[in-house]
């Protein structure tokens, strides 16, 4: 399998405090990558020099061979990475549909297209689509803001995955979801990884969620990878264990 994102010696410091400190690991094409850590461990840091809303003062980041450390996120967008955000993005006056027709136009990089042209920029089937397939259909017309929380948060992760992006980053997606509605977005994630091959991250301190949804899982503690591996493996580790449970 080859790698769709390349992560190497990342560095990033603030004034004298590291906070992330030489981190690597790769996302491999069609995998779901999870990587987690107790809070404070400079995983939100990484992932932010990863999508270009930090510059690394140090080492490398490239998306499909080509490296494109310190791009912008919009410039990262224009190459198909997408990413959710711990919180949620979504346009509460809109509708469930509209709202995936305007993440499909942000990824296309084209908002101006509601000015010209077709008013859904050619996007209501494949909106339609990633209703069908998030399980959305009974809530299609509804405005987004009064949805659920759990159900704002599957509709987050349909607009991260709309115009099917090379890679999506989930930030948090089981943050302040009930046990059910977890099911189903765990379900959804599988299944479209499973069908459309997606590649996705996943950055979460929900390590049971993490652990039966991702192939592999990356540990930080301290700004540095801690274990790299499969879940079964990482869950074993007894410097996981310590980071978890030895405080």
């Amino acid at each position: 399998m080859s790698a769709v994102l390349e992560v190497t010696n990342i560095k990033k410091s603030f004034g004298g405090i590291t906070a992330v400190d030489g981190v690597t690991f790769d996302v491999r094409e069609g995998e779901i990558l999870g990587l987690i850590g107790p809070n404070g461990c400079g995983k939100s840091t990484l992932f932010n020099c990863i999508l270009g809303q930090l510059t690394p003062s140090g080492g490398e980041v490239k998306l499909d061979g080509r490296v494109v450390t310190g791009l912008r996120p919009s410039e990262l967008n224009k190459l198909g990475v997408s990413r959710t955000f711990q919180l949620l993005q979504v346009f509460p006056k809109l509708s469930v549909r509209e709202n995936l027709i305007l993440a499909g136009q942000e990824h296309q990089g084209n908002m101006a297209s509601r000015l010209v042209g077709r008013s859904d920029a050619g996007l209501t089937d494949a909106a339609n689509q990633m209703i069908g397939f998030f399980k959305l259909d009974h809530l299609a017309a509804e405005p987004a803001g009064g949805l659920s929380y759990g159900q704002q948060k599957l509709l987050d992760a349909a607009m991260a995955f709309m115009g099917g992006p090379r890679l999506v980053l989930l930030d948090e997606p089981a943050g302040g979801v009930n046990p059910s509605m977890l099911a189903d977005l765990k379900e959804r994630l599988v299944a479209i990884n499973r069908e459309k091959n997606a590649t996705f991250v996943v950055i979460e301190h929900n390590m049971e969620f993490v652990m039966s949804l991702c192939s592999r899982v990356v540990v930080m503690a301290e700004g540095k990878v801690l274990a790299l591996g499969r879940p079964d493996e990482v869950r074993k580790n007894p410097a996981v264990i310590e980071a978890y449970l030895g405080h």
